[in-house]
């Protein structure tokens, strides 16, 4: 196929963003998992408005204000609670078919990296938590563009990083509107759509639908 490399998103694609609410599902509550969709259905929505906005802070910031919206939205507000999740947050779990992919794709000759909103030191402290740093031969954070995704120049700035064109780019999201993005940038696009999903209403469609990081060897050829 030509892919040399393959680029991943992090919050949802490789790590859990739910795992931080589920961990303290117990001292929560039942609202665990609303409040885990609101913190990032906000997470995103901030970061789109602070684009439009001209308002750009990191991703941590834009995290830390979507929580204190979620909490305040389910009235969740037990004793030391926001500072829990948030440090359940920067260490998060990766999907746990993510690590045996990543190997089998190194193994196959391919680089790898992460394409993220994500502030560096939290891409670097979710690789080492989830035991995946080893594995990820590129960080590439929106911070050296200064605005989110799904901006052209974030994945103009991943070809140069990678120093490859974006026809030998693998990318992989369970965003739809990021895989959207990224096919439109040029991408080889693998919508990773682990909920089943309906379509996205939007230009450049991606090339393969999955429901799992597991299936991307065989998509692209490398499967043992």
């Amino acid at each position: 196929m030509g892919i040399k490399a393959c680029l991943f998103d992090a919050y949802g694609t490789l790590f859990d963003v739910s795992a931080a609410a589920r961990a303290l599902a117990d001292d929560i509550g039942p609202q665990w998992q609303p409040l885990a969709d609101t913190w990032r259905i906000k997470q995103l929505n901030y970061s789109w408005l602070r684009s439009l906005m001209g308002a750009h802070v990191d991703f941590w910031q834009v995290t830390a204000d979507a929580l204190d919206y979620a909490l305040d939205a389910h009235g969740v507000n037990g004793p030391g609670m926001r500072q829990r999740l948030l440090d359940l947050y920067f260490n998060l779990a990766c999907y746990p078919e993510a690590p045996a992919m990543l190997r089998q794709l190194k193994a196959a000759g391919l680089v790898t990296g992460i394409l993220s909103n994500g502030a560096p030191a939290m891409l670097e402290a979710a690789c080492r938590s989830a035991g995946i740093a080893d594995l990820i031969d590129h960080l590439i954070s929106v911070e050296e563009v200064g605005i989110y995704k799904p901006d052209p120049r974030i994945y103009r700035l991943a070809m140069e990083r990678l120093v490859l064109p974006a026809a030998a780019i693998a990318f992989h999201s369970s965003n739809g509107w990021d895989i959207h993005a990224g096919k439109r940038a040029g991408f080889f696009a693998i919508w990773i759509n682990r909920s089943g999903q309906p379509a996205e209403r939007l230009p450049n469609p991606p090339d393969a639908v999955l429901r799992s990081l597991s299936d991307v060897p065989a998509v692209l050829g490398v499967a043992a």
